[in-house]
This record gives C-alpha cells, sequence and structure tokens, in this order.
C-alpha cells in the first residue's frame, strides 16, 4: 500500500485534478500521469452503496499502480456503508479518501447526497467520521460555497469548522455556489458566478485549515497566482479538454527539473498500455477517447483526431496504426 500521511498533504499536493464523472477513469489518468509525476489524481466519483453491494468491486476499485498519488471519491450519505467503502479504498492501496458534497447532479441529490448535504453539516460531520475512523487514510472534502439560498459566508464558515472538528484533513472549494432547483450540472459549472473572494476569506478566517480552491483555472500561470493565497489549486475542464497546456506542472509548481513531454512523446510511451488493454478485451475507445485531446492547435490537428476516432468507434484501431499516425505527429514537431 501507497498513503500519505496527512501531515504532507499540503507539501504534495499543490495541484490536483478534478474528479469528473465520464472523464476521470483510469486511462484518462493514465495520460495525464505521463504529463505530470506529482499532481494528485482523483476517481471519477463512486457512489458507496453502489460500491458495498456490488459483487465486482473491482469495477469500481480498479487503477493501475502508476497512478500514486491518487484519491477516491466517494458520495453517500450513510456513516455505516462510509464505513465499508473506506476500508475497502485503504486495502484497495488508495492515498486518501475524498467525500463529495459539492456535485449538484438531480440524480445525485435526489439521493441525498452530493451538494444538497451541505445543507445539512452535522450529517456531513457524522459521515467524515466514521471515514475517519475505519482507516488511515487522509479524509477529504469536495464543496461549494454555497447552495441556493443557503450562501451567507457565516453559513459556509460553520459548515468548514463543524467538518474541521470532525476530522477533515483538507477542503476543496468549488467557488461557486450550487443551484439545485433550474440549473442542470453542466450549467452548475458556469452560470454561478465564481467568487474567489469569499474562499479566500475563508482561509483568512481558518488559516490553520488546509483549503484548496476549485473552479475556473485555465492554465498554470493562475494556478500559482492562486498558490500565494491557498495550499492548492484543483482543476477540472480546462485539463480534460487541453491536456498539454498543463506540461509543464512538475517544473513550474513542483520545481522539479524534468522535460515537459510532446503529444507524440506522451502516446508512444502510453503504447505499452494501450497494448495491454486491448489484449485483455478492451476496446480502443476507452482510451483514445481521452487521448485526442492532446493534440490540437497543430497543423491538420483535426484530421489526426477524425482518423483516431473513426478507427477506434469502429474498433479498427490497431498499435501499428496509431504508432504511424503519431510517428507523424513527431516528425512535425509535436
Amino acid at each position: 500500500m501507497s498513503s500519505n500521511p496527512s501531515n504532507s498533504i499540503k507539501n504534495i499536493h499543490k495541484l490536483s485534478i478534478a474528479p469528473m464523472m465520464d472523464c476521470t477513469d483510469k486511462h484518462f489518468r493514465m495520460i495525464m500521469r505521463k504529463i505530470s509525476s506529482e499532481a494528485l489524481l482523483y476517481t471519477e466519483m463512486i457512489v458507496a452503496q453502489s460500491l458495498v453491494y456490488t459483487n465486482k468491486k473491482e469495477n469500481f476499485l480498479d487503477f493501475n499502480s502508476e497512478e500514486h498519488p491518487i484519491s477516491i471519491q466517494f458520495g453517500g450519505d450513510d456513516p455505516k456503508i462510509l464505513k465499508e467503502a473506506a476500508q475497502m479504498a485503504e486495502d484497495w492501496g488508495y492515498d486518501e479518501i475524498n467525500f463529495n458534497v459539492g456535485c449538484p447532479s438531480p440524480r445525485v441529490c435526489s439521493g441525498n447526497f452530493g451538494a444538497s448535504l451541505m445543507k445539512d453539516p452535522k450529517k456531513v460531520a457524522k459521515c467524515i467520521e466514521s471515514l475517519k475512523n475505519n482507516c488511515n487514510l487522509p479524509v477529504t472534502i469536495k464543496h461549494r460555497i454555497g447552495v441556493d439560498n443557503d450562501d451567507s459566508f457565516t453559513k459556509l464558515n460553520n459548515f468548514v469548522r463543524i467538518i474541521a472538528n470532525a476530522g477533515a484533513d483538507r477542503f476543496t472549494v468549488h467557488a461557486r455556489k450550487a443551484i439545485l432547483k433550474g440549473l442542470n450540472p453542466k450549467q452548475n459549472r458556469t452560470i454561478p458566478p465564481l467568487n474567489y473572494d469569499v474562499v479566500k476569506k475563508l482561509k483568512n478566517f481558518n488559516p490553520k485549515l488546509l483549503i484548496e480552491i476549485n473552479g475556473g483555472f485555465t492554465n498554470i500561470d493562475e494556478s500559482l497566482e492562486a498558490l500565494n493565497d491557498f495550499d492548492g489549486v484543483m482543476i477540472g475542464r480546462s485539463v480534460y479538454n487541453h491536456p498539454l497546456r498543463w506540461a509543464e506542472i512538475d517544473q513550474r509548481v513542483y520545481g522539479i527539473n524534468t522535460k515537459s513531454k510532446s503529444a507524440s512523446a506522451i502516446i508512444f510511451s502510453l503504447v505499452p498500455y494501450i497494448e495491454k488493454h486491448l489484449t485483455n478485451g478492451g476496446k480502443s475507445w476507452d482510451i483514445c477517447k481521452h487521448l485526442i485531446n492532446l493534440v490540437e492547435g497543430i497543423p491538420k490537428a483535426k484530421i489526426w483526431r477524425n482518423q483516431i476516432s473513426t478507427k477506434s468507434i469502429k474498433k479498427e484501431l490497431d498499435i501499428k496504426f496509431l504508432i504511424e499516425l503519431t510517428s507523424r505527429l513527431e516528425e512535425m514537431g509535436y
């Protein structure tokens, strides 16, 4: 098992890649690990109840050893079920556990977890206590600055202090409130305005707490500036849609003397992984749907992406064809 004690969280996780449904599966995480050896990676949100009651737990828990450091994110509201989920996460070798109190999906909220739980800090505290008391991993929480009209700073600060007393090791704060009635999840990522000042005020009121900010960061310069005020920065859609914009994370954020990789170098380094996946019966599209985002802003990028996509969807892509196309990128210096 490879785990990071909570007293080292601040130094290790200056930048993290947000948990995103249908995005941050193990294949995308492998791509990101080729870009950065240091950034903290997250699973997609896993409903704790689904994990506990399934017979195929590996479908939820499986990850590649190269993905460390990696955090598993749980959604739920039942401390007893979260107890079992925490024990599984530790046994499986995750580095930390994150509890989701930020997802605005109607499907999630109808199950009384996600952002709707911010309205019940005592229940959240019991969930955090259950996670903390049943594993030796750091337990963190991701939440919004408010929900619907419950968005005063007093309520946010009260929520955070209750959860801190329950044992949360780090707070990842999405600097938007969640609007549960009238907006869908996609709209909740953009329409509620960002309010970094609220999160900065929260940090100033709670200087001893580890507070990471999330929401709207599009490049490393913005992230470095935010690190002057916060203990960490979480990046979401920008890193998924434009992964090579973040190719200098290790050098600029962590001070590691290493060269940033080109798109072709990253793809070539993934060939053994892709080959193994195909040999084990996996589909090329499982990986290529993430891989295509590496190639943008260069001559004939759209053609390259279309060729990869079409071949993958038709189940006609093989390693030889992928290497051939990637070699063309390399010849152009990409």
